[in-house]
């Protein structure tokens, strides 16, 4: 197994070379090892995947559990993984900051940090205290014994916020604080893209949630952004699946579905392979 050291320099290498990468989002071991398997370079936990693992709402699940789920995805294969820790579970600046510690101690390669508050009636920090808290993350990040990638989000476009100039004033402001990824949810076409790639200089995640139909990776990755993640989208896939299938038991009493369901065998290859046993 590499050391998280050579995880995350494996991570910041992704970011630099030419192109675009995939950053595809387990919510355990066994989607961990699947997603390594299949020859992905990079994972990422999903929020949503963990709250709907635990049977919550998301937002609804705590720091302690979020850090043991990335932990788990960390511990199941050698590849770098970055954590959506959210808004890191706190609002003020040195709280926030001692989750990127808590992240780091996890074996993560990188998380992120976000200006969502989480309070409907004033969802996004006021500018000045987002940036005190991105400054805040970034100097944990290098009091670290080990090397950490900070992403900073920017949360306005799918917090009701549809502000692309005060979005992108927040992204590069979350860089000139430090942070050395960027992140804004809710972009939808490769133009918006272009658009806020343009205006910084950092490399860009784009979460595929919100692209408009028909965008695919490699439309992003000629709008420039330097990493593609799908956020919960296939934790709700798999959900989706399981839910039809229980309906038709149900309601129809077929099992139909059975048809459909995974060989175990390959399954099985996958695991191992990703252990580091195949």
């Amino acid at each position: 197994m590499r050391t998280q050291a050579e995880k995350t320099a494996a991570f910041r290498a992704l970011h630099q070379r030419p192109g675009c990468f995939l950053i595809p989002n387990p919510w355990d071991a066994g989607t961990a090892r699947i997603l390594a398997a299949l020859g992905y370079e990079a994972l990422a936990t999903t929020s949503l995947g963990v709250a709907n693992v635990l049977g919550r709402a998301n937002g609804e699940v705590s720091r302690a559990e979020v850090i043991a789920n990335a932990r788990e995805i960390v511990e199941a294969t050698d590849l770098p993984v970055n954590a959506d820790l959210e808004n890191c579970f706190a609002h003020e600046p040195a709280a926030a900051a001692e989750t990127i510690r808590l992240a780091a101690e996890a074996g993560l390669a990188g998380g992120s940090i976000e200006d969502y508050s989480g309070d409907a009636k004033a969802p996004i920090y006021d500018f000045d205290l987002s940036v005190e808290r991105v400054r805040a993350a970034v100097a944990m990040v290098k009091s670290l014994p080990v090397p950490f990638v900070l992403t900073a989000r920017a949360e306005n476009l799918i917090r009701g916020r549809n502000d692309m100039a005060d979005t992108i004033r927040r992204l590069q402001a979350y860089a000139a604080a430090g942070a050395e990824v960027l992140y804004a949810p809710g972009l939808r076409t490769a133009a918006e893209i272009r658009a806020v790639v343009e205006a910084i200089d950092r490399p860009l995640n784009v979460v595929t949630g919100w692209l408009e139909p028909g965008v695919t990776a490699a439309d992003v990755a000629a709008a420039g952004a330097k990493r593609i993640s799908v956020g919960g989208a296939l934790n709700r896939l798999a959900l989706a699946a399981f839910v039809d299938a229980a309906r038709a038991m149900k309601e129809e009493g077929s099992f139909a579905w059975m048809q459909r369901i995974a060989d175990m065998g390959p399954l099985r290859k996958m695991f191992a392979s990703a252990d580091g046993r195949g």
